[in-house]
């Protein structure tokens, strides 16, 4: 299994339009271990289109409890289980993510209880481990580290960039964040930073598509990083790349490449991608930049 990054959800926000991205989800494979990080609605599907079985699910990590990052992980978890998942799976999360899981076996019991009786598989809650972090070391084994570190997204507090380190090389994931000075530190010398991104001119239109006008815009602005942030916090970090990622908008027709491309490159002047669902890098040599058009 070679180390890879495969962006399956690209999507900033829970809405779904037609013929769109998807939200957050991600999936890493490094020290020979299959590891989703986050499950936005789309991430079982983006999984199995990415070649991975679903009964060799792995280690699986929230970075917060908002919809687009966790809404599809009890469902990920069970359409494994029916696939044949046999091997026990670890779930990481903030807190609440164990009454997240207890709830949704609650709602699945019947379907879960005849399951096990009538077609002889093992007990999906006997397979599953919740285990719940904070800031700070959260796994240290196999030649796999992760660290957490709590970031600024109100008014969720319990929001959290994951960094993986393995085979001498780091991965960071900023999670939801507005722009976090410690971020850069926490990302110092990562091959990748993977970091939401916002355009400006992009959210005028997209408040008035949802409805929710002026109450949504400053969520959006008091809680999450524009592209320049993104490219702020790299050059601070000194990561080898930048993968703009939980783009918003994501699916405005106004906006394309060369848009994210001029809205970093002020701050940013190293590789640069900007995800799309399904996009694999492998970790080494052979990344393409994003091209301008």
């Amino acid at each position: 299994m070679a180390d890879r990054l495969v962006i399956l959800g690209s999507k900033g926000g829970p809405a779904l339009r037609p013929g769109g991205p998807w939200p957050s989800s991600a999936l890493l494979e490094a020290a020979g271990r299959r590891i989703v990080v986050d499950c936005g609605l789309g991430v079982t599907r983006g999984l199995t289109e990415a070649g991975v079985s679903l009964k060799n699910l792995d280690l699986v990590f929230v970075t917060h409890l908002h919809s687009d990052h966790v809404l599809e992980l009890g469902a990920l978890l069970h359409t494994a289980w029916t696939a044949g998942l046999s091997t026990p799976v670890r779930v990481y999360g903030p807190a609440g993510t164990a009454h997240y899981w207890t709830r949704f076996l609650q709602a699945m019991e019947f379907d879960i209880e005849i399951r096990i009786g009538d077609e002889g598989r093992p007990d999906i809650a006997e397979l599953v481990s919740i285990e719940e972090y904070g800031e700070g070391e959260v796994l240290d084994a196999g030649g796999l580290r992760v660290r957490a570190l709590r970031v600024d997204h109100p008014p969720v507090s319990e929001c959290y960039a994951l960094r993986f380190d393995f085979s001498g090389r780091g991965v960071v994931f900023s999670s939801d964040t507005t722009y976090f000075r410690p971020l850069a530190d926490f990302a110092r010398g990562a091959d990748i930073l993977v970091h939401e991104a916002m355009l400006a001119d992009g959210i005028d239109r997209l408040v008035a598509r949802t409805g929710n006008g002026e109450r949504l815009k400053e969520h959006l602005v008091a809680s999450h990083s524009f592209a320049a942030d993104a490219g702020r916090i790299a050059s601070e970090a000194g990561v080898g790349r930048l993968v703009l990622n939980h783009l918003i908008p994501a699916d405005d027709p106004d906006v394309g490449i060369r848009d994210w491309i001029d809205a970093v490159r002020p701050n940013w002047g190293g590789k640069l991608t900007v995800a799309e669902d399904g996009l694999s890098l492998p970790l080494g040599d052979g990344v393409v930049d994003t091209p301008a058009p």
